[in-house]
């Protein structure tokens, strides 16, 4: 696994649209689809890299605790399957299931979504406002497996927690950290 860091969408991006297939339900599911009133957390993730399966409790705290907020959330898988086939929807459909994710967890088998966001690594974090404009892009927290930090989701808590109150979101941002998206030859 090679540790990559994410690329940094400039901050009020807009939100790149998409539709893709939701893995669990079987429905397309588009941008607007899963947009939050006051905003929606963008998550590329995937099922085998470390560092994601580090991370995956918070994110289904993150997402309980803050789904009620008028947050919407998101994830994306992107990787090459024919190389990661543990990254195939079939798998994404299991691994959604045994974590209880209350969120979709679509497939982006061109990779172009991947592309039009930006994304480099798993776990890469995306959070827009209500206008559909990227207020935050980093790290969940400073925890990575073994190196004994918590795991609590203390950056992305803090964005969430300025959006939801209205508040303006810190621009001092670092980036996530993880296994590079595998991308096709």
């Amino acid at each position: 696994m090679a540790l990559t860091p994410s690329k940094m969408l400039p901050l009020g991006t807009e939100v790149p649209d998409f539709t893709l297939p939701d893995t669990v339900s079987g429905q397309n599911l588009s941008y607007a689809d899963v947009r939050g009133e006051k905003g929606t957390l963008v998550m590329f993730i995937c099922n085998h890299c470390p560092y994601v399966k580090h991370v995956q409790s918070e994110l289904v705290k993150i997402s309980v605790d803050y789904s009620g907020e008028g947050i919407g959330f998101v994830a994306i898988s992107s990787n090459d399957v024919e190389k990661y086939p543990e990254d195939g929807p079939d798998r994404m459909r299991e691994v959604a299931r045994k974590w209880g994710y209350s969120f979709p967890y679509l497939f982006d088998e061109t990779q172009g979504v991947a592309k039009d966001f930006q994304a480099a690594c798993t776990p890469d974090f995306y959070l827009f406002d209500h206008q559909d404009k990227l207020v935050y892009r980093g790290q969940l927290d400073s925890s990575r497996p073994g190196n004994g930090k918590p795991l609590d989701g203390k950056d992305m808590r803090q964005a969430l927690n300025d959006l939801v109150n209205g508040n303006p979101v810190s621009e001092n941002q670092i980036p996530s950290q993880g296994c590079n998206i595998k991308w096709k030859s």
